[in-house]
């Protein structure tokens, strides 16, 4: 059968309707859901919410991966973001460095070789051999995926943008999402711009392929950087996820910098108010560069995120 985006998002956009009312039913009346929510029973609307902001490796100020988490306890960041490669070969570091600690492993980002849309068959079986190899660490890490792009625009030959292919991905995500639910843990679409991915660009094309997937182990996620190209709305963008909206990204949104690098345009207030009404609890993870004084930007970055998350 033919996917619709236009119905797909009409169904998504009623569920979040329908599961709004309930939360004010649940705060206990039947105010109208154009109304505000008293302010005494705001956090109660807000059902369990909540920003847990998410550091990869490469953001925090230290040498060690002790000073990186000493520098993010401080900040009162909650989440480590590592990479995939080499993972295996890591998982007895990083435990030892988040033992005692209220730091857990968000994400694991990327870090497999060879791509799942290849024609080359080879390249496909290093793709799906390393990812299991990632996802089997990540369950050891307790993380809550490991991030995945079917193909960038410089991996050829690829697969033709067909029905075929998208129904042989689901294919093989199914398989993946067995062996990262037998770890506990997760695979996670990542749509990205299109000018670094031809296939899955949009965060309603990625939740559609999960729906259809329908295993618990395949998920998927929003990044704002990618998202300030792609898609018409934040907050519209995560509310077509839904259920299945498993990371979030974060970065400036004209560099991809530190969040508030690129003044007036770092705002995140929307897509926070759609992450709000999905009752999203899980991580806000930077993925971002930063073009100037780290012990200045970053802690101010942080600032900027939780104070917008109180806006929306």
């Amino acid at each position: 059968m033919a996917f619709n985006r236009r119905d797909f998002l009409r169904t998504t956009l009623a569920s979040a309707a329908v599961a709004g009312s309930s939360t004010l039913v649940a705060c206990g009346g039947a105010t109208p859901a154009k109304e505000e929510c008293p302010a005494e029973k705001k956090a109660c609307c807000k059902n369990n919410a909540e920003l847990k902001i998410s550091f990869q490796e490469g953001t925090p100020i230290g040498e060690t991966l002790n000073e990186k988490f000493d520098y993010m306890e401080k900040l009162g960041v909650v989440g480590f973001e590592p990479g995939g490669r080499n993972l295996k070969d890591r998982v007895k570091e990083i435990k030892e460095a988040l033992n005692g600690r209220t730091i857990k492993v968000s994400a694991i980002c990327a870090g497999f070789q060879g791509f799942i849309l290849s024609t080359d068959p080879a390249i496909r079986k290093q793709c799906m051999d390393t990812m299991k190899e990632i996802m089997a660490a990540a369950g050891e890490l307790e993380s809550t995926g490991v991030i995945i792009v079917p193909a960038f625009n410089s991996q050829k030959p690829v697969m033709p943008h067909t029905q075929e292919t998208r129904d042989f991905l689901c294919e093989q995500f199914n398989e993946m999402g067995n062996f990262a639910k037998e770890h506990g843990t997760t695979v996670i679409f990542e749509p990205l711009n299109r000018k670094e991915a031809f296939y899955l660009r949009q965060v309603a094309d990625a939740a559609s392929i999960c729906r259809d997937i329908n295993n618990l182990g395949v998920r998927c996620m929003g990044d704002f950087w990618h998202m300030t190209w792609e898609e018409t709305s934040d907050m519209g963008a995560f509310l077509s996820a839904g259920e299945y909206l498993q990371h979030v990204h974060i970065a400036s949104r004209k560099r991809r910098s530190m969040p508030g690098e690129d003044g007036e345009a770092d705002n995140y207030v929307n897509g926070f108010k759609g992450l709000k009404m999905l009752g999203y609890n899980k991580y806000v993870s930077f993925e971002c560069g930063c073009k100037g004084d780290k012990s200045v930007l970053v802690p101010a970055a942080v600032e900027l995120i939780r104070k917008q998350w109180e806006e929306a």
